[in-house]
C-alpha cells in the first residue's frame, strides 16, 4: 500500500484561503514546546502560543508540507517565526472561532520526531510521513 502524505499541511492552506476569503483573521494555535518551533518565547502561556498569520499582520508567510515561516512584529520588533506544521494545534478565525483542531499526529502528544530542519523558505523535500488518523470534527 503507498503511503501518503499528512493532509495537515493541505488542510492548513486551504483553511488560511478560506478564512482570508471570507474577510476573518486566521490564527494558529502553536504547541510551543514542540522541537523546532521557533517564536518569542516571552508570548508562550502554557508551552501553547497563538500567532495571527493574516496578510496584514506577517510578511513572507510559507507554509509548506513540513514548515511554516513567516516575519511578523512583536512590540515593535521584527521576528523571523518557524512552525513544524506537526506543531500546529489548530487553525481558526479570530472572529468567531470558526477553523479546525488538529489531533492524533505529530505535536500532539506522541513521541513522533519532528521534520529536519529547515532550509529557510524551502520546498519540501518530499519525504514520506506516517499515515495520519481520521477524526470526527465538529
Amino acid at each position: 500500500m503507498t503511503r501518503m502524505f499528512s493532509s495537515r499541511p493541505y488542510l492548513l492552506r486551504a483553511l488560511y484561503e478560506w478564512t482570508n476569503d471570507n474577510g476573518m483573521t486566521p490564527h494558529l494555535l502553536v504547541n510551543a514546546g514542540y522541537p523546532g518551533v521557533d517564536v518569542p518565547k516571552e508570548y508562550v502561556q502554557d508551552e501553547r502560543i497563538v500567532l495571527n498569520i493574516s496578510p496584514s499582520a506577517v510578511q513572507d508567510l510559507v507554509i509548506d508540507n513540513e514548515w511554516i515561516f513567516f516575519e511578523a512584529r512583536f512590540s515593535g520588533l521584527s521576528r523571523t517565526i518557524q512552525v513544524p506544521v506537526s506543531a500546529v494545534i489548530a487553525i481558526y478565525a479570530r472572529e468567531n472561532g470558526q477553523g479546525m483542531a488538529f489531533g492524533g499526529e505529530p505535536g500532539q502528544g506522541d513521541s513522533a520526531p519532528p521534520p529536519d530542519e529547515p532550509q529557510k523558505h524551502s520546498d519540501s523535500t518530499g519525504q514520506k510521513k506516517s499515515r495520519p488518523d481520521l477524526k470526527v470534527v465538529k
